[in-house]
């Protein structure tokens, strides 16, 4: 189901409102370049900052924009169980192929409030639902044990996206997991030893501007051809350094794709734009990889 390369899209945003054309185009953009599936509302996407109607709209807009051709992944996520249980079974009735889950945060419920809150969205739903461990910005993470757990009493649970930037966990979960659990990286730079660990494939933010170098380092990975993929990884290192530490994601990367011409920079707050001297390193960086 979730096998492969999916863009965690950004929202484009002009004038205060979603540019529903921008964002029609990032995600002609995403299906040429040979991703498997689109996320939007995802952290990428500035969710936290998206009322009730404009997640649904920017769903059914992802949805309506890809037209079947790659699976739409709706991040319906959120802290509360009823809102979460709420957009998931809202996005279900505009024809997505699954749901993200984000891990609840600020909340930091115990590992058994994790189980209860998944579990109540799996009953909710018929949706294959990826949870998505994030602990930088939850402050928990899901344990092995609970996401073992989930997948056994919920067949609708049958990924999780690791983001927490340990390997060692992808080893550890893929030990504890039947074999038809999926893995996929939440970190660009880190996609390569994370499949060598069992993942079977990524979210991305890196491919909102290229996607056909994202999408064929994973085909690559999942071919066997590693010599391949280590070159492109070693290739792009520099980018994905700076697209993820010159300030919090996703300020660096639509700030890429603004600078391509695609959409406008605009943030909403709290994220800021980036600092004059930090968009002249994002300028100089995607100038050196032929990028803008």
């Amino acid at each position: 189901m979730f096998q492969g390369t999916h863009t965690a899209l950004i929202t484009p945003f002009r004038n205060g409102v979603v540019d529903s054309e921008a964002f029609r185009n990032l995600i002609e953009r995403q299906i040429a370049g040979g991703v498997d599936g689109i996320v939007p509302c995802g952290t990428t996407g500035e969710s936290p900052t998206l009322g009730r109607k404009e997640h649904l709209r920017v769903i059914e807009m992802a949805v309506e924009f890809a037209a079947g051709r790659v699976k739409v992944i709706a991040g319906t996520g959120a802290n509360a169980t009823s809102e979460a249980v709420s957009l998931t079974t809202q996005a279900a009735k505009m024809g997505i192929d699954g749901t993200l889950q984000v891990c609840p945060y600020y909340n930091k419920p115990s590992q058994e409030g994790l189980y209860q809150h998944y579990k109540a969205i799996a009953e909710s739903t018929d949706l294959p639902i990826m949870l998505y461990s994030i602990p930088g910005r939850s402050v928990i993470e899901i344990a092995v044990d609970t996401i073992a757990r989930l997948a056994a009493d919920c067949p609708t649970i049958i990924a999780n996206k690791e983001a927490g930037g340990d390997p060692e966990r992808v080893t550890q979960i893929r030990a504890a997991l039947p074999d038809d659990f999926q893995i996929l990286s939440g970190d660009d730079p880190l996609t390569i030893e994370f499949m060598k660990r069992g993942a079977v494939g990524l979210v991305s933010v890196a491919t909102n501007i290229i996607p056909d170098v994202m999408s064929g380092l994973v085909r690559a990975m999942t071919d066997g051809r590693t010599t391949e993929a280590d070159a492109i990884q070693l290739k792009y290192e520099a980018l994905f350094k700076t697209l993820m530490s010159i300030d919090t994601n996703p300020v660096p990367i639509k700030t890429a794709v603004a600078l391509q011409g695609h959409c406008t920079d605009e943030l909403r707050l709290p994220l800021a734009n980036l600092t004059k001297e930090n968009n002249h390193i994002l300028k100089t960086t995607l100038s050196e990889y032929g990028l803008i």
